[in-house]
């Protein structure tokens, strides 16, 4: 499990196409302070283990069904990605619940700079959504954008805003994501379980 909460930019060091998977293999400096075989690291919101590591890098094994339903399969090398660790029992939750089991790709439609006076300090960013998600969301609740607990200012059925702070935009993949990039979605757990749960009260029969 994780917070949402990016702890570094990590840099793509190799992809390695193995047909079906990819072998991934990623510089980082805080996520290797202390990752073990076997640990979760969440990249850009997809909770991946650690199968090796050397003293500046880690690499992951990737499945088919993780490059189907992520942007993973279009990382090359060089490029960043937001890195965090999975969350320990005595840590801040800082952002929200955050599995690291990505639910759909977005699609960002546009940057608007705002705040006050003429230097914009943040971005108000408008992310395209797959039918169904949209369900899930609610004006001021949480969504994961490239693993990154946000806060959503507008929720439609099609389409999302988001507000970003000058530490997310210097600190994250959101800093420098073009219109037209693809985003790694995940929608508050909570909203799902209470969605199975109402579903499975019997309707009450009108009179």
């Amino acid at each position: 499990m994780f917070t949402g909460i990016v702890e570094e930019l990590g840099t793509v060091v190799a992809v390695e196409d193995q047909g079906d998977a990819i072998r991934l293999t990623i510089a980082s400096d805080v996520t290797l302070s202390d990752a073990g075989l076997g640990d979760s690291i969440a990249v850009n919101g997809c909770c991946l283990t650690v199968a090796e590591r050397t003293d500046t890098t880690w690499t992951a094994d990737v499945m088919a069904e993780t490059l189907a339903k992520t942007s993973i399969g279009g990382l090359v090398a060089g490029d960043r990605v937001n890195l965090e660790r999975a969350v320990t029992a005595e840590k801040r939750l800082g952002g929200h619940i955050v599995q690291g089991h990505v639910d759909a790709m977005g699609e960002v439609l546009s940057r608007t700079p705002s705040g006050p006076g003429p230097d914009k300090h943040w971005e108000v960013v408008e992310i395209a959504m797959p039918a169904g998600l949209g369900r899930y969301l609610v004006d001021k609740g949480s969504i994961t954008v490239d693993g990154i607990s946000l806060t959503v200012v507008e929720a439609g059925e099609a389409s999302f805003s988001i507000s970003l702070i000058p530490e997310t935009l210097a600190r994250t993949t959101l800093g420098f994501r073009a219109v037209g990039d693809k985003v790694n979605l995940e929608v508050d757990v909570i909203a799902k379980h209470v969605e199975k749960l109402l579903g499975a009260y019997p309707k009450e029969k009108s009179a």
